[in-house]
């Protein structure tokens, strides 16, 4: 009998994991919902999913995983709706950016013998620079070469934790086990921040008088500088990331507003040397960065290639894939 893994919200990452999970189908049946029926529906006939259900309750009340993946000002209230439906020893993981509030909703909501696990996935480099987003931007291979945090709290089930790291192999990535701090902090400099720079860059443009003609002549740097505002989710759920992530937020604010000002003293002071190596550090950082970003030989495999059955699933679940017939 298979796993049932129920993947609540169905945008690029939570189709994504189901399109990866598509070629398990003697250990998986992925279950799906989404508050949109039309995107649940499409992501169905995408091959991201083997049913639909509509009502949220009675897709997760048998499942054995539920994978979270909602925008973050959603993410309690849905913890809330499907906690007393839970079955016992079920696992429940997500996909928020923000992890140390969400261990403590999980704490909070779930029942005993109910456990929770954290995802931080990072996609394939191939997909850094594509425009789509949502549901459009889901791809099988999404997770290939990249790196899934793991935040376990205290005292998590081992079988938990374990389920959480076959898991990202099955999709094709390496996991990693991290802090929710750490992992908070992390996300609020590479993942918040492009976001609110992109949001401060348009406000002090847009807003001023010289826009009406500074619109006809903006181009592919200002497309892709302000592009994050756009393609990494919805303006509530940054307004609720951020402030969730309050004190890790103001921290990298802080730190570019210092680098900012420094670039400023150096045009100020018209010290064309002291800018040029300044501009010239930002360049190779960045192409350092984007070099390694394609390999993502970040940590040595510690179990080679992705395992056809991981054990864990077996042992948590008592699934066995069936014997090949010998010739």
């Amino acid at each position: 009998m298979a796993v049932q893994i129920t993947i609540v919200g169905l945008g690029q990452i939570g189709a994504s994991f189901g399109l990866a999970l598509a070629s398990q189908p003697e250990l998986v049946r992925r279950v799906g919902h989404d508050r949109q029926p039309e995107i649940a529906r499409k992501a169905e006939k995408m091959g991201a999913l083997d049913k639909v259900m509509l009502n949220l309750p009675a897709a997760v009340q048998d499942a054995d995983l539920v994978l979270l993946s909602v925008p973050i000002d959603q993410l309690r209230d849905t913890l809330a709706v499907i906690a007393p439906v839970l079955k016992e020893g079920s696992v429940v993981m997500d996909t928020a950016p923000v992890k140390e509030a969400v261990t403590a909703w999980a704490a909070e909501l779930l029942p005993a013998d109910r456990h929770y696990v954290g995802l931080t996935p990072v996609i394939n480099p191939l997909y850094l620079e594509e425009p789509a987003s949502g549901l459009e931007a889901a791809h099988a291979d999404l997770f290939h070469g990249g790196l899934i945090a793991i935040v376990a709290p205290p005292r998590t089930n081992s079988e938990a934790i374990k389920l959480a790291a076959d898991l990202a192999r099955l999709v094709g990535a390496s996991p990693f086990f991290v802090d929710p701090l750490e992992i908070d902090g992390l996300m609020a400099a590479t993942h918040l921040l492009p976001q609110l720079l992109a949001a401060g860059l348009i406000n002090s443009t847009a807003d001023q008088p010289g826009w009406r003609e500074g619109r006809k002549v903006a181009g592919r740097a200002y497309a892709e500088a302000t592009g994050p505002i756009i393609h990494l989710g919805d303006s509530k759920a940054l307004k609720a990331a951020v402030l969730l992530n309050r004190e890790n937020t103001l921290r990298v604010i802080d730190s570019a507003i210092a680098a900012l000002q420094i670039i400023r003293t150096d045009i100020d002071a018209q010290d064309g040397e002291a800018l040029l190596k300044r501009l010239e550090r930002a360049r190779t950082s960045r192409e350092k960065w984007w070099k390694e970003r394609q390999v993502g030989d970040w940590v040595e495999s510690d179990g080679g290639p992705a395992p056809e059955i991981p054990d864990v699933f077996g042992r948590l679940f008592g699934v066995r894939r069936k014997p090949k017939n010998k010739p």
